[in-house]
């Protein structure tokens, strides 16, 4: 049977419009459209988990919470036993990047929604980075049209780190301004730019005062571990909320200042074991506490979960489950300033709710948004058409030229036998890297690779003026032993392309199939194509279905395997080498750069 289309996209209309009506169908004198008989109700307000509830929805929202809505049925009323099951608030995810899926923000949702993720706090910084504000608002306007509720976070830096990087497009406090009139913009999306907040910069300030203006949420992303005077000037510059924390110290720091402590999850970032033990060991108010995924491989989302899997993973850290649903909704809303629209099951809200069968693992029978439902059994009950982009947002990629070996050749200082280097490396499951050095030997004037011991060449090129520029360094941590070399043109925050390989002639192969292709992700072994992930919107998403892609993505990830790599989810841990924000050593298309000084350095020691 063909599923039937997404008729309910369009929202509901405001509980101011609809008040009147929820009395009538609360008080029996109009029926509701659904009723939910029998369930036991996870009620994130009190804490409580209520047996023998039923739930009314009329509208698309809530009207009766009670022990019996017997006086709601009407003749055309829907009526579902849930037989003793729990009724979950639908799930949100309070920080996250749409194109870390691979996929656009329509695939997405299809992907997430049996997984209980009915609403979504999205920041397009990534299509920002390539397309600027038109990029933005291709992204706002697809959020719109969706069945869930997908909000949006104008992007705050772009690009991330000035002088530091030369992304595509550039953002400014005109185009904040402008974009906090959108009817779907909820805030400013992570201010990564803490030296600039703390040297009360002109555009962070002036950013900053037009989301507050605007009466709406400033993201943050304090990503130094220090907890001394920059991080209280920080705070002091306005973010309320930060995702960038590993420790449990690190939470405790941004709650006691008045901030919401976002805990992640993503494909590999592995934050929230490590900090959750501020409330579980330190006694601190969960209500304070936020989870979040921040960046999901496509592979990820299909295989594994979104924010259930976020929700179980807390509470087989120690949470009882009620205060994980609670990190997951209800403190989600309102940090949002959404309490009256989303998180809960209560009357006004919008009729997002989740059957639930074993609330610990988050056993997702039956998944309901605006009061329709959207899942069952883990599968779509709709179709979500998918959405145009325009060609404006597609054949990104512009090398200048076609790569040859010989680009990615690093010269030795003159004489030398053997140099010492700086070296990148990656850090299992974290976004950090450390700031590394080796000794590399010299052949034919040339500096040489070492994969005996786990020493390969990165390079990035930049490909959105096509420059032909190419800035070559050093990585640790991939632990590729075959000749092979893996680029991509998802490469935060910039988007430049990034290659990483131990055989120049496949870097040159890597880089050039993704100029042919407009994007994506490519691996290369002795000049064979071993796996393909192709990205035309803006060289960072597929329009393809998210099932389609993360098969792609699986096989580069055997791929990877065969090579050598067995880092988890390497693919996201390769995303982030040129990300400028976030400590110890990163490249860019400026040169090697020293995040914890924030100056470029130079390759040699």
């Amino acid at each position: 049977m063909a599923k039937k289309p997404a008729a309910h996209a369009t929202k509901p209309r405001p509980w101011t419009e609809m008040a009147t009506h929820l009395v009538d169908v609360a008080m029996g004198r109009k029926p509701a459209d659904l009723v939910i008989r029998n369930g036991r109700w996870v009620n994130v307000h009190s804490g409580e988990i209520i047996a023998g509830t039923d739930i009314a929805i009329a509208g698309g929202r809530f009207a009766y919470c009670g022990p019996n809505a017997s006086h709601a049925i009407g003749q055309g009323t829907k009526v579902v036993d849930a037989g003793g099951r729990y009724l979950v608030p639908g799930l949100c995810d309070a920080h996250m990047h749409v194109e870390s899926g691979m996929v656009t923000v329509t695939e997405f949702c299809r992907a997430v929604i049996p997984h209980g993720t009915t609403s979504m706090f999205i920041d397009p910084h990534e299509i920002a980075n390539v397309l600027g504000l038109p990029g933005v608002r291709l992204m706002h306007d697809e959020a719109v049209a969706m069945p869930v509720n997908v909000h949006v976070q104008m992007p705050s830096c772009v690009p991330s780190a000035p002088g530091l990087e030369h992304a595509g497009a550039e953002l400014t406090v005109a185009d904040v301004a402008e974009a906090m009139s959108w009817e779907n913009i909820i805030g400013l999306g992570e201010v990564m730019n803490f030296p600039g907040v703390v040297a009360n910069d002109p555009v962070m300030s002036g950013e900053i005062a037009a989301t507050v203006h605007a009466g709406k949420t400033v993201g943050g992303h304090y990503a130094s571990r220090d907890l001394g005077l920059p991080f209280h000037g920080y705070v002091a510059g306005g973010p309320e909320d930060d995702h960038e924390g590993t420790r449990a110290e690190d939470a405790i720091a941004r709650v006691r200042q008045g901030m919401k402590a976002m805990l992640r999850l993503g494909s590999a970032w592995y934050d929230v074991a490590s900090q959750i033990k501020a409330v579980t060991e330190g006694g601190i108010d969960p209500r304070n506490f936020i989870l979040c995924t921040d960046d999901s491989h496509s592979g990820t989302l299909v295989h594994e979960g979104h924010m259930d899997r976020v929700v179980r993973h807390a509470i087989s850290q120690g949470l009882k489950p009620v205060t994980a649903i609670q990190m997951a909704t209800i403190n989600t809303a309102q940090h949002f300033r959404l309490e009256r629209e989303i998180g809960s099951i209560a009357p006004g809200r919008l009729g997002d709710l989740l059957i639930v069968s074993d609330l610990a693992a988050m056993t997702i029978d039956e998944v309901y948004a605006r009061g329709v439902r959207l899942a069952k059994g883990g599968k779509l009950d709709i179709d979500i058409p998918a959405y145009d982009y325009p060609k404006t947002a597609k054949n990104t990629v512009k090398l200048g030229k076609k790569l040859k070996a010989g680009d990615f050749d690093i010269a030795a200082p003159k004489g030398a036998n053997e140099v010492r280097v700086r070296v990148i490396g990656v850090i299992e499951n974290q976004a950090p890297t450390r700031a590394l050095e080796a000794d590399l030997p010299v052949e034919d004037g040339l500096v040489a690779m070492d994969r005996r011991n786990d020493i390969c060449q990165i390079a990035l090129v930049e490909r959105h003026r096509g420059t032909g520029g190419v800035t070559n360094a050093f990585v640790s941590g991939f632990g590729y032993m075959g000749d092979c070399a893996m680029a991509s043109s998802v490469a935060h925050d910039a988007h430049h392309i990034i290659c990483v390989g131990t055989n120049k002639q496949d870097m040159a192969l890597a880089v050039n199939r993704l100029g042919e292709v407009g994007g994506g992700v490519v691996l290369f072994s002795k000049g064979k194509e071993l796996a393909l992930v192709e990205m035309p919107i803006a060289g960072l998403m597929s329009d393809e279905r998210a099932e389609i892609v993360a098969a792609k993505a699986d096989k580069l990830t055997e791929a990877m395997r065969k090579m050598g790599c067995s880092l988890n989810n390497a693919y996201m841990q390769h995303s982030l080498l040129a990300l400028v924000v976030i400590p110890e050593l990163r490249i860019s298309d400026v040169g090697l750069i020293d995040v914890t000084t924030f100056q470029k350095v130079d390759l040699f020691v």
